[in-house]
């Protein structure tokens, strides 16, 4: 049983996606969701991209267009367990440009490739699948990281994903949302359990894998699950350390530099309340000294 006062049991899952092969990615992501399930997982989290591969250029939009994301959605009813999978989601054109901006006044490093020709719109998503194939949330990166990012991405403009699953409040952020401090400070002032992070971390920023999260946790009351790509991608090479940090700022479980790794670690509620007791972050803090124009 799993509800408000029961832990769940979330697996976050380190792996190498092969660039390019839907099939060959969900058939991995098929039998770790078995290997996670049968060990008493409730969640299961990959790494960003994972679905297609993140380095693969002008392949994305084909990608996109037949619809990976949906695959995942059998595996999670098939293995009864809820898994947030990062991939590519091709856009409505009305999404990419909701308020009909005048191309002559849009920022071009935002929605367009380098070749000039934005193509069909792509974001860089996460989907919550629940343990009956259920699309519970999907999440597009906010925040774009570089020209990879920028060339084949629009991003998204809903600064908070919140779904509930089994009781807990569980935020999702992509890589490089985490590590702007108001992200994980808006969902804990919402009042999640977990925020969930699918990543693709490369050199020489292992640092976030071994710090920033951790001080995202504890900061913030909150678990942060971040599952990482390992390995060489091109001209890219992940860091691996996928991590599960607590309330109390320690990680609880962490995989190594390099390699495939499953690894557990369980969300509890009465743990994160008794953590804000003892770090009042939360409580404390002045507010509105810091919006725009107010004085106190």
């Amino acid at each position: 049983m799993t509800d408000a006062v029961h832990p769940l049991a979330v697996a976050v899952w380190q792996a190498a996606s092969t660039p390019r092969d839907v099939d060959a990615n969900l058939a991995a992501l098929d039998a770790v969701a078995a290997r996670a399930a049968a060990d008493g997982a409730h969640l299961l989290i990959t790494p960003e991209m994972y679905v297609s591969g993140y380095n693969i250029g002008e392949s994305m939009a084909g990608i996109a267009a037949r619809q990976p994301l949906e695959r995942v959605r059998r595996i999670a009813e098939r293995h009864r367990i809820a898994i947030i999978a990062g991939g590519p989601e091709l856009l409505d054109p009305a999404e990419a440009d909701p308020t009909e901006v005048d191309p002559t006044e849009a920022d071009p490093t935002e929605t367009t490739p380098a070749n000039g020709d934005p193509g069909p719109p792509v974001a860089n998503a996460a989907w919550f699948i629940d343990d009956t194939g259920e699309v519970l949330a999907r999440h597009r990166k906010i925040q774009l990281f570089g020209e990879l990012d920028r060339d084949l991405f629009v991003a998204g403009d809903a600064p908070l994903t919140i779904a509930e699953f089994r009781g807990h409040r569980i935020a999702m952020l992509i890589c490089f949302d985490v590590e702007f401090p108001e992200t994980v400070r808006a969902a804990a002032l919402a009042g999640v359990d977990l925020v969930a992070v699918p990543t693709a971390q490369m050199e020489p920023y292992g640092f976030v894998n071994e710090h920033v999260i951790r001080v995202r946790a504890w900061e913030n009351s909150v678990y942060v699950a971040y599952a990482n790509q390992h390995g060489p991608d091109g001209e890219l090479r992940y860091v691996g350390r996928s991590v599960i940090a607590d309330p109390f700022g320690a990680h609880v479980a962490q995989a190594d530099p390099s390699g495939e790794a499953l690894i557990f670690g369980d969300v509890d509620r009465v743990a994160r309340e008794r953590a804000r007791r003892q770090n009042p972050y939360l409580d404390e803090v002045r507010t509105a000294l810091f919006r725009s124009g107010e004085r106190t």
